[in-house]
């Protein structure tokens, strides 16, 4: 039996995210889907994938060169890849390839001073 593989490119549930397939592979296409605003000057976002029934969420974050967010925490457990660009927060700068992980609640700040594209995990 072939292996069932679902295509997206944005095509989301009645929540708006896409999520965990029935069966098979579900395989996205960012590329030709539109950079999402959440309110955020600076910073917008590609969901790429939530898991409703355990919270698992993967988005695709792009920060504009110059800008910082302040404070604030998160009440899952936060992964961070950083692919392109220059991601920093109070501690340190990171480059591509480096992985930052916060525990939930951890206060943290996060910007770029060129521009970066990072990959969020979030879970429980």
């Amino acid at each position: 039996m072939k292996p069932t593989i679902q295509e997206s490119s944005g095509a989301a549930d009645r929540t708006g995210k896409l999520s965990r397939p029935k069966s098979g592979s579900l395989v996205t296409r960012p590329a030709t889907s539109d950079w999402e605003d959440d309110g955020s000057v600076g910073f917008s976002y590609k969901p790429l994938f939530e898991d409703l029934q355990t919270g698992q969420s993967t988005v695709l974050m792009k920060v504009d060169a110059g800008v910082v967010a302040p404070p604030h925490a998160h009440d899952k457990l936060e992964q961070v890849l950083v692919l392109e660009g220059d991601f920093y927060d109070e501690y340190r700068t990171y480059e591509p390839g480096d992985f930052i992980v916060r525990a939930p609640g951890a206060i943290h700040t996060g910007g770029s001073k060129s521009g970066a594209l990072v990959l969020l995990v979030y879970s429980e």
